[in-house]
């Protein structure tokens, strides 16, 4: 233990070293600026796409055909103005949910943020602080080091006087102080944490699952796409104008302008949400990827129950006073935990004992204790640790825990404490009676993780009886077992932990040892912690969430920090998670839908296109100018995908993602783009058609695809609640009031005057409307998946 303590830097010191940009400058999360959130949101490639169609149609001087063209001005002040809120969303969280180091100037010693931090500072170190830049320990009492998030060792690394600690690392025993040596990006994690915190979308089954997709529209789009300008512009004879207006018209609707934007409100508006809940989301995947969770890992302490301790009850197990040993044990402590915190409480007047050696608590060893010379070599931890579990003591003690109270041992050894064989003999003194006070809220967030069909598995470092004790007043049922016994074999490892429900005396490694066996049997995990022997198995599991009172260093490795300490704020981000993968999918249907039908209509034409040029048959030209495809996405797409995106959803998340909305969309998209052709052929008149005439079967085509599109709506609203049936019907009036007003008509080039033809559309919209409700039912027998036409709770 070394006894020298550094002087931190002066005031003007501090100064000359910001001066110089000596400074901790490593970028915050959230650090995409507002120029890159616009530029990335306006320079799209469908922006490209659709802006080069635009320039095309408003070079035929048609401007009312270039209103798809706003389009673009949407996707883009929409995707800035969500993610800008997200951003500031986060960057306000992150403040908040900050690790903040204690620095040693000769002004004081006190928390600042990293970036405050200057070359040369002296920080101080206590058990689960993250070590934020890199240094030279220069003060140590029993300093032990995890560097597992760097190296990937395991075994904590006792640190001395002169040993290097790097930025990444986290202290799990013992107290100390280290001199920063390198800052800001030259830090040996700063790379690392810019990496980590940059606001993305990355890494996830919905967004890996959105770019397969828009791989397999890019394969179709190219065919349909060069066969469409080649038939518009080199077979039809209309004139350049018509034949632009009408190739542009084949390739808009092709182009699924709003799906990767939809998604991404739908994750910004999720964190914004989530945001006012005080839950910071450090990586925005992690509300899909806890949807997805069947797993729970809980620790109890500061997850089931607060993190605030009281001294219950004291039994001496000697004659003699043990009141002095208690407070000088606490005094003792630099950094007490809170156990040592409720005992300094209930003995706060220390009889001014001298320490003479210190053995830090250890998540391992599960005791601590501190040596004061003729007064005495005093231990306190866990009595089935420190005594014979056969001992009366050791079963007085397994009584008590087995109330759900925290039990400690105190006891006097026979050899100092930062002896190699210590503790030694122990002779117990008394067994302290520590009061934990469950979460008032806990068992109504276990309930809910039962009716989702999520497994809870309490994972502790307490006594195995004290835990299952408190696990059941929860309503938390199921065998319980001590971490100690747990097989070392890891399929005999994996059969116990998903047979057993509570776990007692885990070592931090076996909780990742745990969390690895749960995912070998293809479990998805949410590990939840506050401490710093969470640290290991928040880091390997599916999702980390940590709380926001906990260590820094578990804070800094969670996805979702919850920053108001509440275990009930979890049912909300699951709940939040589903919304996005649900109304992600629904909205991936109606994109998809209108991609394929664009698709298969715009070859149907094209291929009729080069039988005319091969075969002398009436050239045809696409039925559709631009205006028509837009105003068909109005109520179709547009308005409905929006209001789905950002819509209520409490359906339980799948996998198969790709699978599902393929399954759904291609027959639909099939069965709209042979509906729309085959109205389009019966009222097509040729090459002789006047103008009005193809402007009849023009319309006849649209009304076709309208029905039948809106009922593509209509079943991916399933299963329906009230506003769902308005949203549908809203959508179907809209197209009504299109069609009844004369001005409508004109401005949209619409003409449905001829009754017959109109009919005509309207039984073979309704046909195709009839065909996509069977297939609907078809596809959840063959999938097996339950069709429900109402939601039920």
């Amino acid at each position: 233990m070394s006894s020298a303590v550094a002087v931190g830097l002066s005031e003007p010191e501090v100064a000359q070293r910001v001066a110089e940009g000596k400074t901790n400058d490593v970028p915050t999360r959230a650090a995409r600026s507002v120029e890159e959130i616009v530029r990335a949101n306006v320079f799209t490639r469908i922006n490209a796409i659709l802006g080069v169609l635009l320039i095309i149609v408003l070079s035929t001087g048609s401007f009312i055909n270039g209103l798809f063209g706003i389009l673009i001005v949407a996707n883009s002040a929409i995707g800035i103005i969500q993610e800008l809120r997200a951003k500031q969303t986060l960057d306000r969280l992150a403040i908040v949910g900050q690790t903040k180091p204690m620095v040693r100037r000769q002004s004081g010693t006190g928390p600042r943020s990293p970036s405050e931090v200057v070359l040369d500072d002296v920080i101080e170190l206590g058990p689960g602080d993250q070590i934020v830049v890199d240094g030279v320990v220069i003060e140590e009492a029993g300093l032990e080091v995890d560097e597992s998030l760097l190296t990937g060792e395991a075994d904590a690394m006792d640190k001395h006087a002169g040993d290097e600690v790097k930025s990444g690392s986290f202290v799990v025993a013992g107290s100390g102080a280290y001199r920063a040596t390198k800052v800001g990006r030259e830090a040996y994690a700063a790379k690392l944490a810019e990496e980590a915190s940059k606001f993305t979308l990355v890494k996830s089954e919905l967004r890996s699952g959105i770019d397969k997709i828009l791989q397999f529209i890019t394969y179709l789009l190219i065919p349909a796409g060069l066969l469409t300008i080649y038939t518009q512009l080199f077979t039809t004879d209309a004139g350049w104008r018509e034949s632009l207006l009408r190739m542009v018209g084949a390739l808009v609707p092709m182009v699924p302008e709003g799906l990767v934007l939809m998604t991404s409100i739908a994750f910004a508006v999720g964190v914004v949400r989530l945001g006012r809940r005080q839950c910071l989301v450090q990586e925005l995947p992690a509300i899909e990827g806890l949807a997805r969770v069947d797993v729970v890992c809980a620790d109890k302490t500061g997850t089931l129950t607060e993190n605030g301790m009281r001294l219950s009850e004291l039994k001496p197990l000697i004659d003699d006073d043990v009141s002095n040993a208690l407070a000088s044990l606490a005094a003792a402590d630099d950094r007490p935990n809170a156990s040592m915190k409720a005992i300094g409480e209930a003995y706060g007047e220390p009889p001014g004992w001298t320490a003479t050696a210190s053995a830090p608590f250890k998540s391992a060893t599960k005791w601590s204790g501190t040596s004061f010379g003729e007064h005495g070599n005093w231990v306190i931890g866990a009595p089935d640790v420190l005594l014979d579990p056969a001992s009366p003591d050791a079963e007085v003690a397994e009584r008590i825990g087995a109330k759900g109270l925290r039990v400690l041992l105190l006891g006097s050894s026979n050899a100092p404490v930062d002896a190699l064989d210590a503790p030694g003999v122990v002779t117990p003194a008394a067994l302290v009676v520590l009061e934990q006070r469950v979460r008032p809220d806990a068992r109504e967030t276990l309930d809910y993780f039962a009716a989702q069909k999520v497994t809870v598995k309490v994972i502790s470092g307490d006594n195995a009886v004290s835990v299952a004790a408190v696990a059941g007043s929860l309503g938390l049922h199921g065998e319980t077992m001590d971490a100690r016994n747990l097989p070392d074999e890891p399929d005999a490892l994996a059969d116990a932990v998903v047979e057993y429900t509570t776990f007692g005396r885990v070592r931090p490694d076996q909780k990742r040892e745990m969390v690895h066996a749960l995912q070998s049997r293809g479990h998805t995990v949410a590990m939840t912690g506050d401490g710093v022997n969470d640290v290991l198995a928040l880091k390997d599991a599916d999702i980390g969430v940590a709380m926001g009172s906990g260590s820094s260093a578990s804070r800094a490795v969670a996805q979702i920090v919850l920053l108001d300490n509440r275990f009930a704020t979890l049912p909300y981000v699951v709940g939040e998670g589903r919304r996005v993968i649900g109304n992600i999918e629904r909205v991936s249907n109606l994109f998809l839908t209108k991609t394929v039908y664009s698709v298969l209509l715009a070859m149907l034409v094209g291929l009729a296109g080069l039988s005319a040029k091969f075969f002398g048959t009436d050239p045809l030209l696409f039925p559709f100018q631009p205006i028509h495809v837009t105003i068909a996405a109005w109520f179709t797409i547009g308005v409905p995908a929006f209001v789905l995106s950002l819509a209520p959803n409490r359906e339980r998340a799948h996998t198969g993602f790709v699978r599902r909305v393929m399954t759904s969309a291609l027959p639909s998209g099939l069965i709209v783009g042979v509906a729309t052709f085959v109205s389009y052929l019966l009222a097509y008149g040729g090459r002789d058609s006047t103008p009005t005439q193809q402007m009849q079967a023009s319309t006849a085509a649209l009304i076709t695809l309208l029905v039948s599109a809106l009922w593509v709506l209509a079943v991916v609203a399933r299963p329906y609640e009230w506003w769902r049936i308005a949203l549908v019907a809203v959508s179907a009036a809209a197209y009504v009031v299109i069609f009844s007003l004369p001005l409508a008509r004109k401005t949209f080039l619409l003409d449905p005057s001829d009754a017959a033809m109109t009919a005509t559309a309207l039984a073979i919209g309704v046909l195709a409307a009839a065909f996509i409700e069977v297939v609907w039912w078809v596809q959840g027998r063959i999938l097996g998946e339950r069709r429900r036409l109402w939601r039920s709770d």
